[in-house]
């Protein structure tokens, strides 16, 4: 929880990770891309605040004292979520997986909720296995890293009739949030294969999943919004947007969350400070700290209030996980703003 000004703020993190990116868990032959990809993910941290920089050894392999304490002790969140991503192409044990998470938050209850994730190149085993850590972890969601290489693959698509198989197991099994990649590439994975149009194909088809797009489709943020505002159950996951934004390019920063706040509204904007590239302190603080600038370029954006940060970093991941939030930290009046687009049935 974080209290600036006498209001209270329930904090969800709703994009987080524990990874383990050291020389000692690369993949024979594929040292290049290991190193190339958390070299990469590193250089993203150095658009944080420069006293929030880490140095590479610390940053391909953090211990869980680290991250208990960036994230529940300074950081002020209440609730992490696990998204994984396993990249086992370059890492012998997967980058950041479903077990090292679910290991991690079953020795610290109550404070994470452990997604998973699918690859559907892996047909029926993968089916299978999905299921299983379903069950085995209680998972609610899921993340996509659809650009991720298998192979001589280098990427799959949500529409592919491969890929609708598995999300009807997610309708199947109640893992209703559905969170993709959809942003920022990181090297050497391709850009393209984390185009956003493959979203409004599967959010039309599959209506009882909410679609949390992380990182908003950046730098197609006009796609995403067009997008995004005629389907109803597509969210804007702001991982990167605070964190690679707020500080390093804060006019930009700004013209993003106008457009965000006016196309898709305040009830779909989910909060993820995307550790540990970020940590939360500074975003949280920060976020709280912001408004839209008085200027003439932005002057088609209204500032944001207090309930609207309120919704933004907390209550609206924890409506869609079904997480409890303590009577005092919800919204005297809760109100739905629709977005611009179609209207909710």
């Amino acid at each position: 929880m974080y209290t600036k000004d006498g209001e209270q703020y329930f904090v969800v993190d709703a994009h987080t990770h524990f990874w383990d990116a050291s020389p000692e868990n690369w993949v024979e032959g594929q040292e290049e891309f290991a190193k190339g990809w958390i070299e990469c993910f590193h250089a993203y941290q150095g658009l944080g605040p420069k006293e929030t920089h880490w140095p590479i050894d610390r940053f391909q392999k953090y211990s869980e004292e680290l991250m208990m304490h960036d994230l529940f002790e300074a950081g002020h969140v209440d609730k992490a979520i696990f998204q994984p991503t396993n990249l086992r192409q370059w890492y012998k044990n997967g980058f950041n997986t479903t077990e090292a998470d679910g290991a991690l938050a079953e020795r610290h209850p109550g404070k994470f909720l452990v997604n998973t994730t699918f690859d559907p190149r892996e047909g029926e085993e993968g089916l299978k296995a999905f299921e299983e850590r379903v069950k085995r972890y209680g998972a609610k969601g899921v993340k996509l890293y659809t650009a991720e290489w298998r192979g001589d693959s280098r990427g799959w698509s949500l529409k592919d009739p491969e890929a609708a198989r598995y999300l009807e197991k997610c309708e199947e099994l109640g893992v209703k949030n559905v969170h993709v990649h959809k942003g920022p590439t990181i090297w050497p994975l391709d850009k393209d294969a984390f185009d956003v149009s493959d979203i409004d194909h599967v959010a039309t088809n599959f209506q009882g999943l909410n679609f949390i797009v992380e990182h908003v489709g950046l730098p197609r943020i006009e796609d995403f919004c067009f997008m995004a505002t005629q389907e109803r159950n597509v969210y804007a996951g702001l991982a990167v947007v605070v964190g690679g934004l707020m500080h390093a390019r804060p006019k930009f920063f700004a013209k993003v969350m106008g457009e965000l706040m006016f196309w898709i509204g305040e009830d779909k904007l989910i909060f993820g400070a995307d550790y540990a590239i970020w940590e939360p302190k500074w975003q949280v603080e920060g976020f709280v700290d912001w408004n839209m600038p008085e200027d003439a370029e932005l002057s088609d954006f209204a500032p944001l209030t207090v309930a609207q940060k309120k919704k933004i970093l907390g209550l609206n991941a924890a409506r869609l996980y079904d997480i409890e939030v303590p009577p005092e930290l919800r919204l005297e009046q809760e109100t739905e703003v629709e977005p611009v687009g179609v209207q909710q049935p």
